[in-house]
């Protein structure tokens, strides 16, 4: 209980550091630091397979994307807009709104008992979610793998016809 607590309050202010950094390169690495905390979590709630998905997918894709999008931009402060007082302004009722949609979401919320689960120790393994993906679903399975594979030949084809044009 306790080191998910730390965990937690670790990962809200790597949140927050994010969101008040000044520099975007700095601002990327606390996003990557709060995704690894975030992973950290995961792996207390024994969602392992979870853990892994959220390293490889956001930690080490996305935000090398994003730090390769921010590096070509070169930002510097002349590049930045200006912000005027209703910027500010529209800011602070969407920030306001969202609260106000927070506090209306967790007032009718309740603190579900803690009831034992039957199979608590192989809960959130890849064992079941693999049984699962390979008898109840395994028609959407397939279906979703000939799309992807329909997507990658699409995106292929696309890459070498603008190639041909080019040249």
């Amino acid at each position: 209980m306790i080191i998910a607590t730390v965990l937690g309050g670790l990962t809200v202010g790597s949140a927050l550091m994010v969101v008040l950094s000044h520099h975007p390169v700095r601002s990327v690495l606390y996003l990557v630091v709060t995704f690894f905390l975030i992973t950290a979590n995961y792996v207390l709630m024994n969602a392992q397979f979870i853990a892994i998905v959220n390293i490889i997918v956001y930690a080490g894709a996305i935000m090398v994307l994003f730090l390769f999008v921010l590096m070509l931009l070169n930002l510097s402060k002349e590049d930045e807009p200006r912000s005027s007082l209703f910027l500010k302004f529209a800011a602070a009722v969407a920030g306001g709104i969202l609260l106000v949609v927070l506090v209306a979401a967790t007032h009718d919320a309740s603190i579900a008992a803690r009831t034992p689960i039957p199979d608590q120790e192989s809960m959130g393994l890849v064992k079941n979610l693999g049984q699962l993906l390979f008898t109840k679903y395994v028609l959407p399975f397939e279906i979703s793998s000939i799309l992807f594979i329909a997507a990658m030949v699409g995106a292929v084809l696309l890459a070498k016809r603008d190639k041909q044009i080019i040249e």
